[in-house]
């Protein structure tokens, strides 16, 4: 399985960026995908997780209202709309995948994934 993350960039406050991540070696549709970010010196944590089988899906609260996801299941491509974006935003921001379903309260922790795409760095400045 491989998740090949692009999109990032360098934009202003209040800005948008559209980042997406193309899957390979299995079908988008099932397990349980989603999207992390890194800023510098701090651990990497979730922004938005969804796990297909029953469409339970979690928003970080720091990117509720901002960001919304889509997909493209033929292309086998999520996509992260990022809207209203701050300086906060700054991270390297990973896709990631895990074959089954996580239950709930692993959803959001980075250690329980299996599969990581390279990362795509998006900087905003004030």
């Amino acid at each position: 399985v491989q998740l090949q993350a692009s999109g990032g960039g360098l934009v202003q406050a209040g800005g948008s960026l559209r980042l997406s991540c193309t899957v390979s070696g299995r079908t988008l549709g099932s397990g349980t995908t989603g999207w992390f970010r890194q800023a510098p010196g701090k651990e990497r944590e979730f922004v938005w997780v969804k796990r297909w089988g029953d469409n339970k899906m979690v928003y970080s609260d720091s990117v509720k209202g901002r960001f919304t996801i889509s997909s493209d299941n033929a292309k086998k491509t999520l996509y992260l709309q990022m809207n209203s974006l701050k300086p906060e935003d700054t991270a390297v921001y990973y896709c990631a995948a895990h074959a089954g379903n996580l239950i709930f309260s692993s959803m959001t922790s980075p250690r329980y994934w299996d599969y990581w795409g390279q990362g795509t760095l998006v900087t905003v400045s004030s």
